[in-house]
């Protein structure tokens, strides 16, 4: 990440809501510096946002983009324990890690941790989450401080740390499960036609070339 970009993600308010259009604060830090988004697509900062990005960058000072959604109040999601199934998509769907629960399991949010995002809302099978205000009147960056912007930065560092590591540990489980399988395929397969089994075993190997690459290219 360059300066620019790392001067800009300083003053982005770490929500990691998705709203302007990238992934997270740092994929629009980063297209803001190269020139690749504009000022005005961060919500949760409001006008304000817009200045201090405005003041970073040397651009002029724009109307929120309401593309990106308008500035309100600041919202923080609750669960009605009565209609939670426990099927631990909201947890997954958190970037901060402000959902606690289980499998089959009831869920429960972490207020103070919670940004507000409302990533959670769509992947809920039951709509069993709800949206209140925290902020009364105030919004934007009235309605969030600095140091809720840090914690939620830090909390999302260890999120993708987290899920980074989850998720290779699973790549390694499957690949090692595919080198057992193709190490003896006529005894992992119902399949006793050798063409078939040689078709198998390509698609195995492929598999796994594209494993490796994509192990490569993540180091």
């Amino acid at each position: 990440m360059t300066d620019l970009a790392a001067n800009i993600l300083a003053v982005l308010p770490q929500t990691q809501c998705t709203r302007c259009g990238y992934p997270d604060c740092a994929a629009y830090a980063r297209a803001l510096a190269a020139g690749e988004a504009n000022i005005n697509q961060c919500p949760p900062g409001g006008a304000e946002g817009v200045a201090r990005l405005a003041a970073i960058t040397g651009r002029q000072v724009q109307p929120l983009n309401a593309d990106n959604g308008l500035e309100a109040p600041r919202s923080v999601v609750w669960i009605d324990e009565a209609w939670c199934i426990g099927c631990t998509l909201c947890i997954k769907a958190c970037p901060v890690d402000a959902i606690v629960g289980s499998n089959k399991r009831m869920h429960t949010v972490i207020e103070p941790y919670c940004t507000g995002c409302e990533l959670c809302l769509p992947v809920c099978p039951v709509d069993c989450i709800m949206v209140e205000n925290a902020s009364g009147e105030a919004t934007g960056w009235a309605a969030w401080s600095q140091q809720q912007a840090a914690q939620a930065s830090d909390r999302y560092a260890f999120y993708s740390f987290r899920r980074k590591r989850d998720d290779g540990e699973n790549a390694k489980r499957l690949e090692e499960k595919a080198q057992l399988k193709l190490s003896d395929l006529a005894a992992h397969s119902q399949h006793t036609d050798p063409a078939t089994l040689d078709k198998k075993r390509a698609v195995i190997e492929a598999a796994l070339a594209r494993a490796r690459a994509k192990r490569e290219a993540q180091s």
